[in-house]
């Protein structure tokens, strides 16, 4: 396994990490099985663990500290995350300095942890006042609540500027991560957010960087979906929609290259993931330990200069510009 620092932190995670919001918890078979992933994980070392406070209605949470407790703390980097409801109250949710200050005490307890290494905005708060979000933050990072403090998707290029400037006005501690979707078939953050994550330092450790399994090749046009995949049972059919006939062909292509470097489809897409600029990690799902020993080896994938010459022409992606004359 290799190392990357988040950003312009010190911190130091590994290029592959593992995700929580596809752990199934509803039976004792199934937390057995979770926790041996778990421990694959770490077998594999991985030393990064992200979780969020929506995960099973905090569960997950408890779950993964559960896993965790007989690591020592300074062996492993856990995230969590803020925004969605967390009981019935109009205050029990979004980010508001309110919500954050009771929910890092939630997520603490739930952890059975003294602090959280990375704590993330898992949406953006259109309710409540920027300066507001960020300074109660930073305050969780001067009580060592929190170590370190990133923000999702929904935060835009602009918004992310606009941070900056808040954070500057007000010498707050930095931003350090933003966790996006990417992946070769959603490469929406190239237009403008990877290159402001560039400018100000900030670390990029996507998440879905299968798309939602399209990238393992399990899916072939014209065939059933394979029983038990996502495809099949996923309630809000994400994965669906992006299986398209133009998205199969472009896995058709893309395995081709995968078998003539001589590593799996997964291993390709998360191999090509890290080779972008500012990526500190991939967050990965895994329901089995299996799966998790497989895509830890996409570390040591390295991706020559001709090869990706032709996956960039399969993919086919342009970065959009607006030119005037």
């Amino acid at each position: 396994m290799k190392y990357r620092s988040v950003g312009n932190s010190g911190l130091k995670v590994s290029e592959i990490a593992l995700g929580s919001w596809m752990t199934q918890l509803t039976s004792a078979d199934q937390e057995k099985v979770a926790a041996d992933t778990v421990r694959a994980a770490l077998d594999a070392g991985i030393n990064f663990f992200d979780c969020a406070d929506a995960y099973s209605g905090g569960e997950a949470e408890r779950f993964l500290g559960k896993a965790l407790k007989d690591v020592p703390r300074g062996e492993y980097v856990v995230s969590s995350k803020v925004f969605f409801p967390t009981g019935r109250d109009v205050n029990q949710r979004g980010l508001s300095r309110k919500h954050i200050r009771e929910n890092i005490d939630r997520t603490l307890k739930n952890m059975g942890v003294d602090y959280i290494d990375l704590y993330y905005c898992h949406r953006f708060d259109t309710t409540t006042p920027m300066e507001e979000t960020l300074r109660a933050l930073s305050d969780l990072v001067t009580e060592g609540k929190i170590l370190y403090y990133g923000v999702s998707e929904e935060w835009s290029a602009a918004r992310l500027t606009e941070a900056e400037k808040v954070i500057d006005r007000y010498n707050l501690h930095p931003l350090t991560s933003l966790q996006p979707q990417y992946n070769m078939l959603d490469r929406y953050i190239e237009h403008e957010i990877m290159q402001v994550c560039g400018k100000y330092g900030i670390g990029i450790t996507p998440f879905s960087p299968l798309a939602q399994g399209v990238l393992t090749g399990k899916y072939r046009k014209g065939e059933p979906y394979p029983e038990g995949s996502r495809a099949t049972f996923q309630a809000d059919r994400q994965v669906n929609n992006l299986l398209t006939d133009e998205n199969l062909d472009k896995v058709e292509e893309l395995r081709k290259v995968a078998d003539e470097l001589g590593c799996s489809m997964p291993c390709l897409a998360l191999a090509w993931i890290l080779a972008q600029p500012n990526i500190s990690c991939v967050i990965t799902g895994a329901s089995r330990p299996e799966q998790v020993t497989k895509n830890a080896e996409a570390a040591e994938v390295a991706i020559p200069a001709d090869a990706m010459a032709r996956i960039e022409a399969i993919l086919g992606f342009t970065r959009f510009e607006r030119h005037v004359g």
